[in-house]
């Protein structure tokens, strides 16, 4: 594991690989989150708009990936932190999120990375997106 002290352009965080996300989990994110759309727990709401299952939160994989982030660096010195969702993540789904290091500038004297994040299926599908900025 490479340090934030040690951290340079090209470096990768450890990738967190999540276990199949289950109905349970959705159940839980919901009732966490406040988050009760029934398009994540309800399959017959999600087979009337024309999906065969409910799919996971999007913010389920964000949360994901700012545990990516605090696994590597302490929540203090995060500076900013967004997303793009690119695609739903499917019952029984097991994402994997990455981040890697794209640039180290210094801003008001504090020396500050920017990292890629991504979200992917263990088929390739990249379901989010995104960046954010630490302080090193």
């Amino acid at each position: 594991m490479t340090t934030i002290e040690a951290a340079h352009v090209g470096t990768e965080l450890p990738p967190l690989r999540i276990r199949p996300i289950s109905r349970t989990d959705l159940a839980l994110f919901a009732g966490a989150s406040g988050d009760h759309n029934p398009m994540h727990i309800d399959i017959d709401v999600a087979r009337s708009a024309g999906l065969d299952d409910v799919f996971a939160h999007g913010m389920l994989s964000m949360a994901y990936l700012g545990r990516l982030l605090t696994d590597w660096v302490p929540q203090h010195r995060l500076r900013s932190y967004r997303v793009r969702f690119a695609s739903i993540t499917p019952v029984l789904g097991q994402p994997t999120a990455t981040g890697k290091v794209v640039a180290i500038d210094e801003v008001d004297g504090e020396c500050r990375a920017t990292l890629e994040l991504v979200v992917a299926l263990a088929d390739g599908t990249v379901t989010l997106t995104g960046d954010a900025v630490v302080a090193l």
